[in-house]
């Protein structure tokens, strides 16, 4: 700027040389009557240059100015870590020959000032958590105030296992004399739910989850030490309402764009589903072996729960850090009893197991469409009391899978999540697919 000023002063000084240099050309064949008039006209030419060059001072001096407060912007902003590249490109030198002097601007656009450069964004007012793909139940975005959320949902879990069950004695090493039960078995479950979400405020949200549950397991078996001539296949289904759900959030801090977010939730869950005592059990009577499995498959847990969590989300600019801890506790029914081929049999008090479940992961935004999140998953179920004592085939479970989910915004901006889960244990399911899209109305 400081090269173009200079430059603009020394075409306004060879513009005024040759216009005196002229005049007084002029002059020297004019008669003498007439000098007098075209010393006149020079003056006036000449006081009109010279406010032409005073304009042109100014102007000189306000782009001064201006090109003086970008400086500072853009040293502000490296200080700042944000918008180094903006404030450079604006203040960078042009490595081109410089363009040629335009006219003077007017006043009234000499006065408005340019809007800053590398200035950090405005805080958004209500400071909500970054959304990330969804890939655990529960959700780190909260619902806006006043806002209804529907969201259909779609899972499908797939499990096999093998087992091996010895019903008998031995008093010679490696011989078994009584049964030898040889069992795979496959279970594919499908769960279309449909989940509606109220924002009470900035900070707090109500949620209600309505599940329908289908369910199918193919066992096939060989009772080896009986001496059958072939597998045995034993299917069963079962399909119905499962157990609704509610869950309230609420979040603890502000948060911000460095800082992190606490969510805590409570989830209660009902007993509306059919319960795994209300199927029958095919079991042996008067001589015949049975298979000791249930004749229907149930839809729901059979048991009141409540499970209180607590999920962190930290932004970390490009990524996002999440992860939460939770307890799941079952309350205990009485005087159960277990429907069998061979009529009811009384069970007494069953006491379910508490379950402590963890996660983690990170989401990250691929563009302004899509995000792409990874993490890990993992419950941990006790064992389970009944009659006041706990039976020998009761175990604790552990539930370990891997998570990956995407997320794509449609151009109608509804978003559409994909959730993949490997089970890393022989307890969880091997397969996990789930499918949401979430209807902000």
């Amino acid at each position: 700027m400081k090269a173009l000023a200079h430059r603009q002063g020394r075409m306004l000084g060879c513009s005024l040389a040759g216009l005196v240099i002229a005049t007084c050309g002029s002059a020297a064949h004019a008669d003498e009557g007439s000098f007098t008039a075209s010393m006149a006209a020079l003056k006036e030419r000449i006081e009109e240059q010279a406010r032409q060059i005073e304009a042109l001072k100014r102007d000189l001096a306000q782009q001064q100015m201006l090109i003086d407060g970008m400086q500072r912007t853009r040293d502000i902003g490296e200080v700042r870590g944000r918008g180094t590249a903006s404030a450079g490109a604006v203040a960078a030198p042009s490595a081109t020959p410089p363009e040629p002097v335009s006219p003077p601007r007017p006043p009234q656009q000499l006065a408005q000032a340019p809007k800053p450069v590398g200035q950090a964004p405005e805080r958004p007012k209500e400071n909500r958590p970054p959304a990330v793909a969804p890939i655990f139940e529960q959700p780190g975005v909260l619902t806006p105030p006043g806002k209804w959320l529907v969201e259909p949902s779609l899972q499908y879990a797939h499990s096999s296992s093998n087992r091996v069950a010895l019903v008998g004695y031995t008093i010679i090493p490696a011989i078994v004399i009584g049964l030898i039960d040889v069992r795979e078995v496959k279970s594919d479950t499908f769960i279309g739910a449909l989940t509606v979400r109220r924002g009470i405020t900035n900070r707090f949200e109500l949620e209600a989850k309505i599940p329908y549950v289908y369910r199918t397991d193919t066992s096939v078996s060989r009772p080896v030490g009986a001496g059958a001539a072939a597998d045995t296949s034993f299917d069963v289904d079962g399909h119905g309402l499962g157990d609704i759900e509610f869950t309230g959030r609420y979040q603890l801090n502000d948060g911000g764009a460095e800082d992190p977010y606490y969510i805590a939730s409570l989830r209660v869950k009902t007993r509306t589903g059919k319960d795994p005592f209300e199927v029958k059990v095919d079991r042996t009577i008067r001589g015949t072996t049975g298979t000791g499995l249930q004749t229907e498959m149930p839809t729901g847990s059979g048991f009141y729960t409540v499970q209180p969590g607590l999920t962190v989300l930290l932004p970390s600019d490009p990524v996002v850090f999440f992860g939460g801890v939770s307890y799941q506790h079952s309350f205990a029914r009485d005087n159960v009893k277990q429907k069998t081929n061979d009529g009811d049999l009384d069970l007494g008090k069953v006491e379910p197991g508490g379950a402590v479940g963890f996660n983690f992961g990170m989401g990250l935004a691929l563009n302004d469409r899509s995000s792409f999140s990874i993490g890990y998953d993992h419950l941990s179920v006790g064992k389970v009391r009944v009659g006041g004592r706990r039976p020998t085939t009761s175990i604790r479970a552990q539930l370990g899978t891997l998570l990956l989910g995407y997320s794509y915004r449609l151009n109608s901006g509804n978003t559409l999540n994909l959730t993949i889960g490997a089970g890393l244990t022989e307890d969880a399911p091997d397969l996990q697919l789930t499918l949401r899209m979430p209807l902000q109305l």
